[in-house]
């Protein structure tokens, strides 16, 4: 802040006076003829500058640092700050700005990580955020997004989710959102534990449902993408449809081992082989999600049933497999090598039967031989 106050020169300086000079080298030239001569007035006023705050010299280079991180960072509400919420906003956190909000109230959490957390979704939509990033359950999305308050968020905002399901929530976008918005359905196929080292070479799939022609809603969605990749991710892009028929032969097959060996009481020995490790490893993986993320997996990909149904049908065959086995042990110890004898007779029974040498099948003997 500049103060300018009237002061008087006591000592006349006979030569003229071309400039008035700030502090920062800043002067500004004022014309002679607006200045008193001394032969007029030999205390002519003048003008004393004092600055209070002055601003320090200009450093272009924090400029460019501030317009770059400007230019290459987003911000990004993230509705639905549980876990997995949690877990990417580590992340986004070192280039982005953050907001939240959720059900439950996380603001002393979401403070700490340095995120904004707004209890009412209207206040959020109010801070224009550049996207909006729903980390809820699969089965809560649908009543989240007829609530949502679309007027208040710019008409282009771009809307990403992260559900473990592709299909579900593309066909919920394209019913509930404005058609300006834009859309990006994605699955990061990792979480708190497979991720929480690093995210190189994890799998990260995309699926670009409905972004904008203009080069700054195109350069927005690269620059989400972004975060995924100089992180290390796997990046595959596949439509909604691709990626729910593949994770229903993997993730929901995963997702349904681990429940099971969870529920069959899988525990560590003192013999442990890799093999069993991974196992437990299943089991430690899968049962820090909720049962709700499994019974969305279930749900609301059609491909699901059908690999449950396969997984079944597996179980049974193997079944089959050991006690026909089984049954074949304990018919020698019972009838000793006889089974050879009766094989031979059956076979030359057909081998007559095939000729016509034969009008009555010698079958019904052999089955009382052998029985």
């Amino acid at each position: 802040m500049l103060i300018f106050s009237p002061t008087t020169i006591r000592s006349v300086n006979p030569q003229p006076l071309p400039y008035l000079s700030f502090s920062h080298s800043i002067s500004l030239p004022l014309p002679l003829t607006s200045l008193p001569t001394p032969s007029k007035s030999p205390h002519f006023p003048s003008f004393h500058i004092n600055c209070i705050d002055a601003a320090q010299p200009f450093d272009y280079e924090s400029h460019l640092k501030n317009r770059y991180i400007q230019s290459t960072s987003l911000k990004i509400a993230i509705i639905g700050f549980g876990n997995f919420g949690q877990f990417l906003s580590k992340t986004f956190l070192r280039h982005h700005t953050l907001l939240a909000h959720s059900r439950t109230n996380y603001a002393d959490l979401a403070n700490h990580l340095g995120v904004s957390f707004y209890a009412d979704p209207h206040d959020l939509f109010e801070q224009h955020p550049d996207v909006v990033l729903l980390s809820t359950s699969i089965l809560s999305t649908e009543t989240l997004l007829q609530k949502l308050p679309f007027q208040r968020l710019r008409r282009n905002t771009l809307f990403v989710d992260v559900l473990s399901v592709k299909e579900f929530p593309r066909n919920l976008f394209l019913k509930y959102l404005p058609p300006d918005f834009d859309i990006l359905c994605t699955h990061p196929m990792f979480g708190p534990e497979s991720g929480k080292t690093s995210w190189a070479g994890l799998p990260f799939v995309y699926d670009k449902v409905r972004i904008g022609d203009e080069e700054s809603r195109i350069k927005r969605c690269d620059k989400f993408l972004d975060i995924f990749e100089k992180e290390g991710c796997r990046m595959v892009e596949m439509s909604c449809m691709e990626h729910d028929k593949y994770a229903a032969g993997s993730q929901f097959v995963t997702h349904t081992m681990g429940r099971v060996l969870e529920k069959f009481g899988l525990e560590s020995s003192p013999i442990n082989t890799k093999g069993y490790e991974t196992l437990l490893n299943l089991v430690e993986n899968t049962k820090g999600d909720s049962f709700d993320l499994y019974y969305g997996l279930f749900m609301y990909n059609q491909n699901a049933l059908e690999q449950l149904e396969r997984l079944d049908m597996a179980f049974e065959s193997i079944k089959k497999d050991l006690f026909g086995r089984l049954h074949q042990v304990y018919r020698k110890q019972l009838f000793g090598d006889n089974n050879g004898e009766v094989e031979k007779k059956r076979s030359l029974a057909q081998q007559l039967l095939g000729n016509g040498s034969l009008t009555e099948s010698p079958l019904d003997n052999v089955r009382q031989d052998g029985s």
